[in-house]
């Protein structure tokens, strides 16, 4: 599922395969994507414009063109391609842009569960991203802090939920978490001034690195490489892994290093 690194990762691939560059026609394969707007109101808004500099927040992505702003979420199986024209087409390409210089930008999704909307100005921008919280890349200690104070939850909840913190899924939480050495399912209110300091530094480090890989990197030596092993130990002390489902998402944290408080 793309999460806060994945996006960054379209946001960049969308900046360097279309900015600048004129749309030149779009060829919707599959109208189950789109959210507001049928094939013909797509092609007629976005035809004869160009891509601007793109913009994320959260797992939403934003493609501003000048007018009206192509707004993008991926879903579960979601990503951006940039291919030349006269590449075959896949599958599961939903949606085709032809950009001026032989260029064509793929929306592409196996599953379809979210897709394209389009924001004919910033009200619905605002409209489309209005119950979201702060991106997670961007909140500052004291935001961050207070908003995990004012939750009643357990913590894994709070970090997932994108109306208090946007971009953070299922691998970063459980990766933040075991890094920070807090039980997923600790309240998060009950969290100490030292705890949330350390939370949200692991939030950082965890994030700039997996936003340098462009997604959360399946390493050894992080808790994500060693999740889905046969056998699955903590790569920090040789723990057998904990598993279990919290709000419907499978939870993977280390008995010994995340202790019950």
């Amino acid at each position: 599922m793309p999460e806060l690194p994945d996006v960054e990762g379209f946001r960049l691939l969308l900046e360097s395969c279309a900015s600048g560059r004129m749309i030149r026609h779009v060829d919707v394969r599959d109208p189950g994507v789109l959210h507001g707007i049928d094939a013909r109101g797509l092609r007629d808004a976005l035809v004869g414009r160009r891509f601007g500099t793109p913009r994320r927040h959260g797992k939403w992505l934003l493609a501003r063109t000048g007018g009206p702003t192509l707004v993008l979420h991926f879903g579960m199986t979601g990503s951006l391609v940039c291919a030349r024209t006269e590449d075959p087409v896949e599958a599961y390409d939903r949606v085709l842009f032809t950009l001026a210089g032989g260029r064509r930008l793929r929306f592409r999704d196996q599953r379809k569960l979210q897709g394209l909307w389009l924001a004919h100005d910033d009200s619905d921008v605002d409209r489309l991203l209005g119950r979201q919280g702060p991106d997670a890349l961007a909140v500052d200690r004291t935001e961050f802090e207070t908003l995990l104070a004012a939750r009643r939850g357990h913590l894994k909840t709070a970090l997932t939920d994108q109306s208090v913190l946007a971009g953070l899924g299922n691998l970063l939480a459980d990766e933040i978490l075991w890094r920070a050495r807090l039980r997923p399912d600790r309240p998060a209110r009950d969290l100490t001034e030292a705890d949330r300091r350390r939370l949200y530094g692991e939030m950082r480090r965890t994030l700039r690195t997996s936003v340098s890989a462009g997604r959360v990197p399946p390493r050894d030596s992080w808790l994500t490489g060693r999740r889905d092993d046969h056998d699955p130990r903590c790569p920090r002390c040789g723990t057998a892994l904990c598993r279990t489902r919290m709000a419907g998402r499978g939870t993977v944290w280390c008995p010994r290093c995340q202790p019950a408080a």
